[in-house]
Formats: C-alpha cells, structure tokens, sequence
C-alpha cells in the first residue's frame, strides 16, 4: 500500500509543473527579447512571493483531513452494507485521506489568485500584456 501510494504521488507530481504567465507578443516584447522577459517574469515573482502572503502547508493539511473524515463515512455507510462496517470505515479513511493529501498538494503547487494578480500587474507596469498562465 505504501509503496503504491508514494508512486501515485511521484508521477502526480511530475504532472504539476509550476504555472507561469504567458504574455502576448505586443511591441515591448519583440523589442526586449524573450531573455529579458523570462528576467522580467522572475523579478515579478519574487516581488510576488515576498508581498502575497500564503500557507500552502494549511492547503495540504486541509485536504487531507477533509478526505479522511469522508472517505470513513463513505467507507462505513459501505461497510455496514457488507457487514463490515469498522473495515470499511478505516479502508475508506485511509483512501479518503490520500486523495486529499493528493489534492492538497496540488492545490499548494498552484499560484493563488493574488500571486497572479500581483504577477500580471508587475508585468504590466513594464510594458508586457501577460493574456493567462500555463
């Protein structure tokens, strides 16, 4: 189980590349290069990441314990069913719980919408036209 688990996590995490803005080609672009555009993005993500506050440590902690209380009441309301109920609940809370730390943890590796506010903002000042981020 543990083994299964930690892969899960492994390739979940491979799949949650850091987000970061996509600017559209307007003049100050062609005319600064993308070198100093990717310069550009990073100053304002550290200006970003020094301003906004955030706890992704709470996000992580939240989801798992959100889907732990579920998935045992799921896992019991199963349980009584098959005349299992104690199994069921722990199965179900354990299954719970790891979606959740899962989500968790995909939930803190995205950027808030503050950050990407600030971000857009900061890129804006300079003269990009940040249009999303990818």
């Amino acid at each position: 189980m543990k083994k299964i688990f930690m892969a899960l996590i492994v390739v979940f995490l491979a799949g949650c590349a850091a987000q970061s803005p996509v600017l559209y080609p307007n003049w100050h672009l062609k005319n600064v290069g993308e070198a100093k555009a990717q310069s550009d993005i990073e100053e304002c993500s550290r200006l970003a990441e020094s301003y906004v506050q955030s706890n992704p440590g709470a996000k992580v902690v939240g989801g798992t314990i959100v889907g732990g209380a579920g998935g045992a009441i799921v896992g019991g309301a199963v349980g009584a069913v098959t005349g299992h109920i104690g199994r069921g609940a722990v199965t179900g809370g354990v299954a719970g719980a790891t979606s959740g730390l899962v989500r968790g943890i995909y939930k803190a590796s995205q950027p808030s919408p503050v950050y990407k506010a600030f971000v857009n903002r900061c890129l804006k000042e300079k003269g990009y036209d940040p249009i999303g981020w990818e």
